[in-house]
């Protein structure tokens, strides 16, 4: 999980280096950092200047192979949340703080199982 350390200048080499270049400014300019990939998706890319549905889809896929999520289902309604134990980890260790930076994957489904 060595992308949640990734600072904006990181991210926009991620973002061309899966083949979009032209988006690199979208999230250097918005300040886009590791921790804050964990809340990309296709509802939030138009905010950063995305628009091109077919992009969307393929960085929103790009994005959940980086993030080791499974890719959204297209045929879900957007009003129901993803159940990814992965990703509930991953939109935790996202915000910062001393907890939340030693928090580890383990530790998070204990804490969940109760």
């Amino acid at each position: 999980m060595e992308f949640l350390h990734w600072s904006c200048h990181d991210v926009g080499l991620w973002i061309e280096s899966i083949g979009f270049p032209q988006y690199k400014a979208c999230f250097t300019e918005n300040f886009i950092t590791g921790r804050k990939l964990v809340h990309i998706s296709c509802v939030s890319l138009p905010k950063l200047g995305i628009t091109d549905f077919q992009h969307m889809k393929t960085i929103s896929a790009q994005l959940a192979e980086l993030l080791g999520v499974s890719e959204p289902r297209w045929n879900r309604s957007i009003a129901d949340p993803p159940h990814d134990d992965l990703t509930g980890f991953l939109k935790m260790k996202s915000r910062t703080g001393q907890h939340t930076d030693s928090l580890t994957y383990q530790q998070f489904l204990i804490n969940n199982s109760k």
